[in-house]
């Protein structure tokens, strides 16, 4: 009945307006095509502006343990001797990177604002030039705003001839403003490979 009702008006307007029903039907499905057309465009550009909006977000607050990639400055920075901090060194290297890469020390123990340089070591294992680029995390997460790197090859796209082996160095501190309840951390680099510009 209340089907009935809702056709019979729409026909009672459709003779109102000189349009028939079907007319407005066309009309009206024309207008809800656009408006889902609009909501699946936002949702791409939405879905598309994710990633970048993400990563700034993490290196910005220290989120999901990413790093700034940048480089600190190391002004107005005193050591506090009355603690240790465990640096623990790891690597990765993702499919499609003809690289072997690794840290050339497991580990370091500093003091908090104690400026230190470690080295990395990444060999191009393939027959052809392949670059690179290293992508820095900490963990825990609460850690990474505390660790600055001063110098890294994570700064930039890093490119290995056939063949070549290159020696790494990053240079960095951890802030003397550390949590006191954190004693450990880890830095992890995952290298991607990395397209020519």
């Amino acid at each position: 009945m209340v089907c009935g009702f809702h056709v019979y008006a729409m026909e009672i307007k459709a003779e109102d307006n000189g349009t028939s029903p079907d007319q407005q039907r066309k009309l009206a499905n024309k207008k809800l095509g656009f408006k889902l057309l609009w909501i699946v465009a936002g949702s791409i550009a939405f879905a598309i502006a994710l990633v970048p909006l993400y990563n700034v977000l993490c290196t910005l607050t220290g989120l999901n343990g990413k790093t700034k990639t940048t480089a600190s400055e190391i002004s107005n920075t005193k050591v506090d001797e009355s603690r240790w901090i465990t640096v623990q060194f790891t690597s990765n290297v993702m499919p499609g990177l003809g690289w072997n890469f690794h840290p050339k020390q497991s580990s370091i123990k500093l003091h908090p604002g104690q400026v230190e340089t470690v080295l990395f070591e990444a060999k191009n294992i393939t027959s052809q030039v392949v670059a690179g680029q290293a992508v820095p995390s900490v963990s825990p997460g609460v850690a990474s705003s505390y660790f600055k790197k001063i110098e890294c090859f994570c700064f930039m796209r890093q490119e290995l001839q056939p063949g070549e082996t290159k020696i790494m160095p990053l240079r960095f501190f951890v802030s003397p403003e550390l949590p006191s309840d954190v004693s450990e951390m880890t830095l992890s680099y995952a290298f991607f490979s990395a397209d020519k510009p």
